[in-house]
């Protein structure tokens, strides 16, 4: 009997061992699909002396964004640009969403247009060159997400939850007021909706928000290895990044302790028609406010916004 109960669990063994190895090739093979470095001096910001120690928990920043693309190839205008700072020493996160219609130069091409135009313009670099002039903060890291593919991220975490503030329809799904578990459709249609919402765009950015912000909570406390395989498939056919599975491994253990306190922030703006083109007009009071409220969280100087 002994010997029995030592060959079932000799097997066991082995078969736990055996996917383990295959997760870890499987996370590696995504790691792969999904880094694309940006061409920079000194691997940082310009507007950073050093680059970010992950080590030694130095906070740190990303820009998030949603592009609409029907292949996994990420082309297009992005749909929506999130500003996300992390201080593991608060243990906080600060949630920026920039309304896709901002005016704002775009670096690298000498016009002022809609923010969104950067990412059609020159990709991922010139999307983070904008930004990092509009805010006056670094970009530490970027992280693209296929809007079509997200949809498969959100039903292989099992659904994510929100806290609906008011009833709307929006993509053939109807969405009650108050908490309600979701798919992946309903909840790019949740994330979508801006006809129906008096604040339109700005209220879209908080819902955005709120899914990031649910994705984030809900890949954090994965409790079923099973789910893995199905998670990276997934990511690996949506999303882009720039960091290695070294820098991804190192910044999970050292900074996921800031994910129980987030701070959603929203700028806002004045609509305006110019040239027949609809803007949103964000004051120089309101966009040097917001510049030095993430460059506290980042622990960075605030000389340049006085």
């Amino acid at each position: 009997m002994k010997r029995v109960l030592l060959v079932i669990a000799a097997v066991v063994l082995l078969s736990i061992t055996g996917y383990g190895v295959y997760l870890w090739a499987s996370v590696n093979e995504t790691a792969q699909d999904m880094y694309e470095p940006i061409e920079r001096e000194e691997e940082k910001s310009e507007k950073r002396e050093v680059k970010v120690d992950v080590e030694n928990q130095e906070p740190l920043s990303f820009l998030i964004s949603g592009v609409d693309s029907s292949g996994e190839e990420l082309k297009g205008r992005s749909d929506t640009m999130i500003v996300l700072t992390v201080n593991p020493q608060k243990e906080s996160i600060k949630m920026l969403s920039i309304p896709r219609d901002t005016r704002t130069e775009i670096i690298g091409r000498g016009t002022v247009e809609k923010i969104n135009h950067a990412y059609a313009w020159g990709g991922v670099e010139m999307a983070i060159d904008t930004v990092e002039n509009f805010l006056d903060i670094p970009i530490d890291h970027y992280v693209s997400i296929n809007m079509e593919g997200f949809v498969g991220i959100v039903d292989a975490l099992g659904g994510v939850t929100v806290d609906n503030d008011f009833e709307f329809s929006q993509s053939g799904y109807r969405f009650p007021v108050g908490e309600q578990k979701l798919s992946g459709e309903e909840a790019l249609a949740y994330s979508r909706m801006r006809k129906e919402d008096s604040r339109g765009d700005f209220g879209r950015n908080d819902r955005q928000r709120e899914i990031v912000e649910a994705v984030i909570l809900e890949a954090a406390d994965i409790s079923s290895i099973a789910r893995a395989g199905d998670i990276l498939d997934a990511v690996g056919k949506s999303v882009r990044t720039d960091l290695t599975l070294s820098e991804m491994w190192t910044i999970q253990s050292n900074y996921r302790g800031a994910r129980h306190q987030v701070e959603q922030l929203a700028l806002e703006g004045e609509n305006e028609r110019i040239d027949g083109l609809y803007y949103v007009i964000v004051s120089d009071e309101d966009r040097k406010q917001m510049s030095k409220e993430l460059r506290e969280h980042l622990e960075l100087p605030i000389e340049s916004n006085e």
